[in-house]
């Protein structure tokens, strides 16, 4: 059985437990730009609140609760919560990089299923303060599932030929108007993304296929029921390169 991430580029099937590699990842990703920033710079992970959905809101937010309580019986009295909360909600997650003072300097989103979904809302109000104090803003989407979310109109982007892609929009504070795209389709290797910092700053290179391989092989993702269905289905063509390379890979087995 190969033991390496299977896949040339992003694997798929780590959409399933995204939240376990989201925190890697933002470790990995943290790690590698902090030995390339200016020596008055850091980068740290920072952590939003967790949120309690009330069961109404969560519905009208088109996520229910994957669990629905039946009508209850033996009692003329219904007993229902007050509230469902979401307990694999993880909180929001993201990466600041920071000058000496405590400013902010640019702000790197690794997206989650949560900001494509139903916390995707209250993650547009934050993509949109961001652009409008003038903080550099990366947004790191390797999730197929869900509703576009980067700072970029869908319409101004090359149409896909039906094949899968990710991608990483990166808006500079000196060019709010402007949005740097990098596309990365499923067959292909991860592209290193340039990280603005400050306008008298070069950019630092962000190589994610290193992180992303790193990341499967301390996960121990070889174990991951390559069964089961993706978030995302793949198109027919997809789906068939994906299942050739697992079964090369001994990860699944040939018919």
């Amino acid at each position: 059985m190969k033991l390496e991430n299977p896949f040339p580029g992003m694997n798929p099937w780590l959409e399933i437990g995204w939240e376990s590699v989201h925190a890697t990842l933002l470790t990995y990703i943290a790690d590698s730009l902090n030995e390339w920033l200016p020596i008055d710079q850091r980068i740290r992970i920072k952590k939003g609140a967790k949120k309690e959905f009330q069961k109404t809101e969560s519905w009208k937010l088109g996520q229910p609760p994957q669990w629905q309580p039946e009508p209850a019986t033996g009692s003329t009295l219904l007993a229902e919560p007050d509230q469902i909360v979401l307990e694999d909600h993880v909180p929001p997650r993201w990466l600041e990089i920071t000058d000496s003072t405590g400013r902010l300097v640019t702000v790197i989103e690794l997206l989650s299923p949560s900001n494509k979904t139903y916390d995707r809302q209250e993650y547009k109000l934050r993509q949109h303060r961001y652009l409008e104090c003038h903080v550099n803003l990366v947004e790191i989407d390797l999730l197929l599932a869900g509703a576009h979310t980067v700072a970029v109109s869908p319409d101004l982007l090359k149409p896909a030929d039906g094949s899968a892609r990710y991608m990483v929009c990166a808006a500079r504070a000196a060019m709010s108007s402007q949005r740097e795209i990098y596309l990365m389709p499923l067959r292909e290797r991860l592209k290193p993304v340039r990280i603005p910092l400050r306008a008298t700053d070069q950019d630092v290179i962000l190589d994610l296929q290193p992180l992303i391989d790193r990341s499967y092989k301390t996960g121990r993702y070889w174990q991951t029921d390559y069964t089961r269905p993706l978030p995302q289905p793949l198109n027919e063509a997809d789906a068939a390169w994906a299942t050739e390379l697992l079964k090369e890979a001994g990860l699944l087995h040939r018919s």
